[in-house]
């Protein structure tokens, strides 16, 4: 696997994350030329124990550990966290995303590394951060998503709070915490100092409720869940409607985008009725609008919809489902998705990297490590090891055999 002239050619990266978000930053750093090396406890990531069998490997695992070297080290025998030590020796960065405080227990905090490799960048992803009065409470995606306001905006007004129904905490965590990274590692090349960075899935939420707080702010109370529709309800039409086989989203931003819709519904006199021309006028006629478009949309597939919507210039997009999604032509002609023969999951879609270094290539694919595949590997590649040195820590416990 070449990583020649990817911006992250030469970075070494020890990546301890676990289950999506420091995986997902790993991901990233990984698919942008970094040499990152999956170090996982004897078990395993407890992704992998949604496969079948121990150790094994999931879609999930799969998807966010493409590209990277896999060791397990036990980080609870002295064996283990000697190991990481000497690692830290000769690498870049360091990511984890386990609970404040863990890491420090175990003599392996931010200020113990750093002091010892004084270009270390070490990052660190949590759900409510190092710091203030929930540093110590459990967080999971569904939680934060939770407290940090994004289900009381999800679902319908006459329906209780929903979650999202992708993993968004967890994935605004890891990419935070990829640029995270990469804004340390700008730094030190104009220092020469490592340093410590750190996210909070918390303290992203916020930012994602922009249309619901500015509503909430014009009528001085919170914003009602507005199903479908735009979490302001300023911006009409802008919802899901039914298509002959299936559903399809129609948002239209633009005066002109809702002219370009009227005629393709063959109501072109809807384009300059007092009751609709404008946005202020269609969203006080919500209701009104999203009927009339709704009795259009339901004779019509999904596909058809989306095509006419690219010919006369609207925005919309058809409900796909996953499986539709997985085969989408456009994501697999950029190189978004790519075909894999998994060695263990058999022929499986899988992500690339969303992030792309214009005229530089792309790095193909490489499956997700095994359990514990490359400890040897690494350990003779970077801390020029022999064989019996590997099997004294191995006897040693290191790798969690003890």
């Amino acid at each position: 696997m070449t990583t020649a002239n990817l911006p992250l050619e030469g970075i070494t990266v020890l990546d301890l994350g676990q289950v999506y978000q420091g995986p997902y930053c790993g991901f990233l750093l990984a698919t942008g030329g970094a040499r990152v090396i999956k170090i996982e406890p004897p078990g395993g990531d407890s992704v992998r124990s949604r496969a079948d069998a121990p150790g094994g490997n999931s879609l999930a695992f799969a998807m966010l550990n493409a590209n990277k070297e896999g060791m397990t080290l036990d980080l609870k025998t002295q064996a283990g966290r000697d190991l990481l030590l000497r690692m830290v020796d000769r690498a870049d960065v360091l990511l984890e995303n386990f609970a404040p405080g863990v890491m420090d227990r175990l003599g392996l905090g931010a200020d113990a590394l750093c002091a010892r490799n004084r270009r270390l960048i070490y990052a660190s992803g949590s759900g409510y951060g190092s710091t203030g009065p929930y540093r110590d409470v459990l967080a999971m995606d569904l939680t934060i998503q939770a407290i940090g306001g994004m289900m009381s905006v999800t679902g319908f007004a006459d329906g209780p709070p929903v979650k999202a129904g992708a993993a968004v905490s967890d994935f605004l965590g890891g990419a935070h915490l990829y640029g995270a990274v990469v804004t340390a590692l700008l730094q030190r090349e104009r220092t020469g100092e490592g340093c410590a960075v750190e996210t909070a899935m918390f303290d992203m939420c916020y930012h994602t409720l922009a249309s619901n707080l500015s509503m909430m702010h014009k009528q001085g109370r919170p914003a009602p869940r507005t199903g479908n529709r735009h979490g302001g309800l300023s911006v009409v039409p802008y919802n899901v409607y039914p298509a002959r086989d299936g559903h399809v989203a129609i948002i239209c931003v633009k005066d002109a985008h809702w002219r370009n819709l009227a005629r393709t519904m063959d109501r072109p006199e809807l384009a300059d009725d007092s009751r609709y021309a404008s946005n202020r006028a269609r969203a006080e006629a919500i209701d009104e609008v999203d009927e009339l478009i709704s009795s259009w949309s339901r004779q019509h597939g999904k596909e058809e919809i989306f095509r006419l919507s690219q010919r006369n210039r609207f925005p919309a997009a058809p409900v796909r489902d996953l499986r539709e999604l997985s085969e989408d032509p456009h994501l697999h002609q950029r190189g978004a998705l790519h075909y894999m023969d998994h060695p263990v999951l058999g022929r499986i879609a899988l992500p690339h990297s969303p992030l792309r270094f214009v005229r530089q290539h792309q790095l193909p694919l490489s499956p997700n490590p095994a359990l514990g595949e490359h400890n040897a590997s690494v350990l003779t590649n970077m801390l020029r090891m022999s064989d019996e040195d590997i099997r004294n820590y191995d006897r040693l416990g290191a790798f969690g055999s003890a």
